[in-house]
């Protein structure tokens, strides 16, 4: 942003917006879905993914199977807790690009932990010499860490349907 009138333009918008849609809990719909079952991403190296998620960020491998869609891949899923899976596939063969931070790209990953385990993930990064940004710019339930793909992690202390401050289904 350039200048003070464009911000607060824009935030005159997010304000328009919000009293358009947003709706206090109460009066809101129920929501049709259960959750996210699993989000896929892709990597290049299983072994190194395995040992990524499970080994230094204690999330179990929970399956290991070829993908039905593509012969010689692999899909698997770890145990991100609440029932939720993260799942990768690697496509060997196919020359893919690692990724960028583009429109209708992820530009991160936010997983809950209680606090007793994120201060041991945080450890363990520390002990492992894995760099990561946070707790700081005043967000102290926040690590943010790159996987070994370049997938943009962030590891927080927050409990399921809370930001900025107050949970939102309340």
């Amino acid at each position: 942003m350039s200048n003070d009138a464009e911000l607060t333009q824009l935030e005159a918008r997010r304000g328009e917006l919000r009293g358009q849609y947003l709706r206090p809990p109460g009066e809101r719909e129920s929501t049709p879905g259960r959750g996210i079952h699993h989000a896929a991403l892709i990597c290049s190296d299983v072994e190194r993914t395995i040992q990524f998620y499970q080994g230094l960020l204690g999330f179990p491998l929970v399956e290991l199977v070829e993908n039905r869609d593509y012969a010689g891949s692999s899909h698997f899923f770890f145990d991100l807790g609440n029932r939720t899976l993260l799942g990768f596939f690697d496509f060997p063969g196919l020359g893919l690009e690692p990724g960028i931070e583009a429109i209708g790209g992820v530009q991160h990953i936010a997983i809950s932990t209680p606090r007793d385990r994120w201060e041991q993930i945080r450890d363990r990064l520390d002990e492992a010499g894995v760099t990561y940004v946070g707790p700081d710019r005043g967000i102290k339930e926040s690590m943010y860490l790159k996987d070994p793909d370049g997938i943009q992690i962030e590891l927080l202390s927050d409990p399921l349907m809370y930001f900025g401050g107050h949970q939102l289904d309340e």
